[in-house]
């Protein structure tokens, strides 16, 4: 299959478009473009390298960079052949003048990340490592693309591209056999085709000084920002730049309504975080507005105005028709776009752990081989300046087992580096639901609900859920510590219900799980406590039936060992509230926890509070 070139790639055409803008005005900074594996994101941003200028660096970002490789560090074999020190520049400052293209933008390590935004906040990459010293521009415009099922990208980064292509999918039957007659078809035409959009991107920047744009314009873009919840200047210059780089591209010298449009879809919409919803003083006031003010103008009014003047439409006029052109771009759940998104927060604070064995390599320290993996780099780097003495010492002592012909590189002991690997620690969730009384079977179905849909958005964070029952005399873990949606949907369909309420035993159970998965790697575990609080069977039954002073004192007693283990506590009261004697309440502050009342909680409600 024949590689497709930029023109011939289907169903990503808003994406074309972006990336045509920031061709036109690299001060855009970059384009995000969120789409499904095989849609041709990744071949339409490599297809774009050939619209730029001859000698116009393109260089492709691995997910697995190195910090050494990314922002440069030391030349490993200068160094050794000199005994000089030696810098070689990474992969920031070669896309100086250039792009720089990331495939998986949303799997980037946060180190990364960081040297990232720093470069493109400064224009440079600054090296101070390893005894290192200098400073490389590196202005560069940043293409990035990644699957929304891996995640979100981080926020501060995106904050900092200019323009956000919506998520776009090939559901359509004649775009996708589109797709196939053009992988199968001639391209005879596509350098004829690149070179037109070459020349095409040359005039505009030409044109792009000598473009103006109306400050009634101005104020509607902020308006509409405004309007849409966009936080941050940031979006406003990106917003005004995106329309004066599409009027260019369209070779006039005004800025046009559909420029202002193409600038809030790419810029505004993507980082909106609530809906334009017009307030009811502002309808009764745009209906009220024709009596309140009198009659209308009269026909000598309007002649002492400019007829300019009065065919000027007012920033609000070009608000609200940019609110109605956009409005079908706006998705029904606010939550599906990237800034609301991540404004609502992430579930759980995620850490890393540093170990020996597995993870994503971090930094070397000086160690033994016995039990770690040998850092081969830093430990040649440790070496390389004691090499002339050591050849001289060899030569000294006549040392005939290792020659210097053999060896040319001597390495001892103190020089050894071996690795340490950062792993993200994940969260582990346990739902400890209450199968007793007629509500069991309401809140076991909502509780697998939350469990399933937080499993399926945690695989970025390496998130697990457990799931632990209580009824009758004990409680029993149904589901233990899983990532898997799969496992959780077979092992929850089927649970009794009724009996008593062991809620002591559950708590145990709760613990046992958690401690089990901090032995595992795990170390941060969220209880999610979904019962009513009435307790009514003890967990070390006695000769007779237990007091209900037995079971509040195995209660606490259990609540103080898990604040005290540090596991985070959340009670769902499932009682309504004209039914509850605070028992739920009572709970959450033994366990040092929240509270929230849901009488008839669903899946959403039970994830947002957990969130």
């Amino acid at each position: 299959m024949t590689q497709l070139g930029f023109t011939e790639i289907v169903g990503l055409d808003i994406g074309k478009q972006a990336l045509l803008l920031l061709a036109v005005d690299p001060q855009l900074a970059g384009v995000a473009m969120a789409a499904t594996a095989g849609s041709g994101k990744s071949t339409l941003a490599r297809g774009f390298a050939r619209l730029l200028a001859d000698g116009t660096p393109f260089v492709e970002l691995p997910l697995n960079v190195t910090e050494d490789r990314l922002i440069g560090g030391l030349d490993l074999e200068t160094t050794l052949l000199t005994g000089k020190r030696a810098i070689e520049i990474g992969l920031l400052a070669k896309a100086d003048r250039g792009v720089l293209y990331v495939d998986g933008l949303n799997l980037l390590d946060p180190g990364v990340c960081m040297h990232i935004m720093d470069a493109m906040a400064r224009g440079m990459v600054r090296i101070e490592r390893e005894g290192l010293s200098a400073t490389y521009p590196a202005r560069f415009m940043l293409i990035g693309t990644y699957d929304l099922s891996d995640g979100n990208v981080t926020r501060s980064l995106l904050d900092r591209i200019g323009m956000i292509v919506p998520f776009a999918s090939h559901g359509d039957a004649r775009a996708r056999a589109e797709i196939v007659r053009r992988n199968n078809g001639a391209h005879d035409d596509r350098l004829v085709e690149e070179q037109m959009l070459r020349g095409l991107i040359e005039m505009a920047r030409e044109q792009l000084p000598r473009v103006a744009i109306q400050d009634e314009q101005i104020e509607a873009l902020s308006r509409a920002a405004l309007t849409l919840g966009v936080e941050g200047n940031r979006a406003d210059v990106f917003t005004i730049r995106a329309a004066l780089a599409s009027a260019a591209l369209a070779g006039r010298s005004d800025v046009a309504e559909s420029d202002l449009e193409l600038a809030v879809k790419l810029v505004l919409v993507p980082r909106a975080t609530r809906t334009p919803e017009a307030t009811e003083a502002e309808q009764q006031e745009a209906e009220q507005a024709p009596s309140a003010n009198g009659p209308a103008p009269t026909d000598q009014a309007d002649k002492d105005s400019p007829k300019d003047e009065q065919d000027k439409p007012t920033p609000e006029q070009i608000e609200q028709l940019l609110m109605s052109a956009v409005e079908m771009d706006l998705p029904a759940d606010l939550a599906n776009l990237p800034f609301a998104a991540q404004r609502r927060g992430k579930t759980g604070s995620r850490g890393v752990i540093l170990n020996n064995r597995r993870g994503r390599y971090a930094r070397s320290i000086a160690g033994s081989l016995r039990e770690n993996k040998i850092a081969l780099l830093p430990t040649l780097i440790a070496a390389a300046p004691w090499q002339k003495i050591r050849r001289q010492e060899r030569l000294e002592i006549g040392d005939s087992r290792l020659s210097v012909e053999k060896s040319p590189i001597s390495i001892r002991k103190e020089d050894i580096r071996v690795k340490r690997f950062r792993d993200k620690a994940g969260m582990l969730f346990v739902f400890v639901v209450d199968a007793s009384g007629s509500m069991a079977l309401n809140r076991m179905r909502e509780a697998k609900g939350a469990a399933t849909r937080l499993l399926q958005n945690a695989y970025v964070h390496r998130d697990q859920v457990a799931l632990i029952a209580f009824r009758g005399q004990s409680a029993r873990v149904l589901l233990p510590p899983s990532p898997s949606t799969d496992r959780a949907k077979r092992e929850l369909d089927v649970l009794p219900t009724g009996g008593g309420t062991p809620l002591a035993s559950a708590l145990l159970a709760a613990l046992q799980t958690v401690k089990q998965a901090r032995s595992r790697g795990i170390p941060q575990a969220t209880l999610v406590l979904m019962t009513d609080g009435r307790a009514n069977v003890a967990l070390r039954p006695g000769e007779g039936p237990a007091s209900k002073e037995q079971i509040m004192q195995e209660i606490h007693h259990l609540s103080r060992l898990i604040v005290f283990d540090n596991i985070n506590a959340v009670v769902i009261d499932t009682q309504a509230n004209y039914l509850s004697r605070g028992e739920g309440r009572k709970l959450a502050e033994h366990l040092n926890g929240r509270y929230v009342c849901l009488p008839n909680a669903k899946a959403q409600q039970i994830i947002n509070v957990v969130a």
